[in-house]
């Protein structure tokens, strides 16, 4: 079991835990450069704002179809190598717009076509990614290291566009250059990875490729833990409509939009530090309940709110309390779930964070035609909050779970 006295330290002394840290952050901090100066640039050709959201159905449909065959991979093959090769991957895409820019050969069609090369390194790296951790460190050090791979990822998301944006003024070819340098630097960490592998013989059939389903289906504290997220970004956010509230209620212009984007992972950020030097050790389950509702109510808040820093704070409150979800969430399902299905189990867990983050988009442009932008915000702040509730009726095993760590944690 874990103790006060565990510091950061114990999660540092294991150096490939800390390589794959760093190529993690090294790639998401290229891929969030890399998505800046995709969209600048089909902006730029085209003009159009639907060209703009074919980039992202392109990568998103592939990622979706694709994951749970990715999740079979991740059980089959050595995960630090799937999650390089996506990388390796990635950084191929920069390096042909690199070259499609220079030769000015870049084109729409082109654009697309390696936005779908992207999605389908996203499916594969994802459940590879996840179901790395438990590999990494020991049972006890699973929620630190969740917890630090959060914080990472949330600096990347914070740091990434602002770069992006940054280099993206001195040149498109800039961004490419450094995004294929990151890349490539975080490909090599990865091959430089070691952690144990069990080959499995299992055969690719329907029984064993929707096998991570079956597991989360039957485990009703994974059920009900997965679950609960995808209604929460479902119906509490309000990413979509940032636009309008930054143009037509708070009135701040492209400025204060920016602030408002960055608000969610300022918050995630400085609640995974805190995480970091004090984890969620006790009644995990009511805290993670309660996380849920806090997100729900500080949803609420942002709709109703008219004033700027109010807002502001309420988006950093967001982003606080859904990072303590992703982080007891991805802890309890490292924990709860075998090495030989992990992979399967990541990559549902992918699908639902990929379903919840676009079909929340969609869900809060149709409310907001309907009930305007503040109703569809309010009410899906208050729908939260009343699934927070009826959560713990409807999974008594998540709502009464104590301890994040059992006294025999699952074997990793």
């Amino acid at each position: 079991m874990p103790t006060p006295t565990t510091r950061l330290a114990d999660l540092l002394a294991h150096p490939q835990f800390i390589r794959f840290w760093l190529a993690r952050l090294a790639g998401t901090t290229a891929n969030q450069m890399l998505m800046v100066a995709v969209a600048w640039q089909m902006y730029d050709l085209t003009g159009s704002a639907w060209d703009l959201g074919l980039v992202g159905l392109f990568q998103f449909v592939p990622a979706l179809l694709l994951t749970l065959p990715a999740g079979f991979v991740a059980d089959r093959l050595r995960r630090n190598r799937i999650f390089a090769a996506c990388l390796l991957a990635q950084a191929l895409v920069s390096g042909l717009l690199l070259a499609a820019t220079e030769v000015g050969f870049l084109t729409r069609g082109l654009i697309l076509g390696l936005s779908v090369v992207l999605g389908m390194a996203r499916a594969f790296q994802m459940p590879a990614q996840q179901a790395l951790i438990p590999l990494l460190v020991p049972a006890t050090l699973i929620e630190r290291a969740v917890t630090l791979s959060s914080s990472g990822m949330q600096a990347a998301i914070i740091g990434g566009p602002a770069l992006g944006g940054v280099l993206y003024a001195l040149g498109a070819d800039r961004v490419y250059v450094a995004c294929a340098v990151l890349l490539l630097l975080a490909f090599v960490l990865m091959l430089l990875v070691r952690h144990r592998h069990v080959a499995s013989t299992e055969q690719i059939d329907l029984t064993n490729l929707f096998a991570g389903v079956v597991f989360v289906w039957q485990n009703k504290l994974l059920l009900g833990a997965t679950s609960l997220d995808l209604f929460a970004v479902l119906l509490g956010g309000a990413t979509a409509l940032l636009p309008i509230y930054a143009r037509d209620i708070l009135h701040v212009g492209p400025e204060g939009l920016g602030l408002l984007r960055a608000a969610p992972a300022v918050g995630a950020l400085a609640i995974s530090l805190v995480l970091l030097r004090w984890p969620m050790e006790r009644r995990v389950g009511p805290r993670l309940l309660a996380a849920v509702a806090l997100f729900g109510v500080a949803t609420v808040v942002f709709g109703l709110s008219e004033h700027f820093v109010l807002s502001l704070l309420a988006l950093v409150v967001t982003g606080a309390a859904d990072n303590i979800s992703v982080v007891m969430r991805q802890t309890l399902m490292q924990l709860e779930t075998p090495d030989a299905i992990r992979g399967r189990v990541s990559a549902v867990n992918s699908i639902f964070i990929g379903a919840s983050n676009q079909l929340g988009e969609f869900e809060s442009g149709a409310t907001a035609a309907l009930l305007g932008p503040v109703g569809s915000v309010v009410s899906g702040g208050v729908g939260t909050v009343i699934i927070a509730v009826a959560w713990l009726r409807l999974f008594p095993t998540l709502a009464k779970r104590d301890r994040m760590y059992r006294e025999k944690p699952a074997a990793v």
